[in-house]
């Protein structure tokens, strides 16, 4: 299976928004027993997630993952840092880009992919606000160019 192909759990539609994603890399993520059940239950929120490097390990901050119902006092802390495991090139890899101005990493989607919990992180540079802003002029001119082309016929 392709990379960021599986059972897609959550995504992140505000970092293509936020972000030019120049690279992406799939991570796998160290969850505890009640965190995936809910995983499977899609109760997980990536808004204003974040990953950094620290220590030579990735580490996701901030991904909202809900306590599960039936977990009882073994329930885990929602937004707990949690491990991503990356190949040591990879890591290597982004310990240069993101020690750049403007970098950071960014989950864009979590996955399940045969039977695993997979996380879809995006090297990305942030935009300025007219970025941003020509970003949605040129998906306005789009649809109103697929609009008449459809109106047309």
């Amino acid at each position: 299976m392709p990379k960021g192909q599986g059972n897609v759990i959550a995504q992140n539609r505000k970092a293509n928004h936020d972000y030019f994603i120049e690279e992406t890399f799939e991570a796998g993520i160290v969850l505890k027993g009640t965190e995936i059940k809910s995983v499977r239950d899609r109760r997980v929120n990536l808004k204003d997630s974040f990953a950094r490097v620290e220590r030579g390990e990735v580490f996701l901050h901030n991904m909202h993952i809900s306590t599960y119902e039936q977990g009882n006092r073994y329930n885990h802390d929602p937004v707990r840092t949690r491990k991503l495991l990356l190949h040591r090139k990879e890591i290597d890899k982004l310990v240069g880009k993101t020690q750049q101005e403007g970098y950071s990493l960014i989950p864009l989607k979590m996955y399940i992919k045969n039977g695993v919990a997979k996380v879809l992180i995006g090297l990305g540079k942030g935009k300025k606000k007219y970025d941003k802003r020509e970003t949605l002029k040129r998906k306005q001119a789009k649809r109103d160019m697929e609009r008449a082309m459809k109106n047309q016929f």
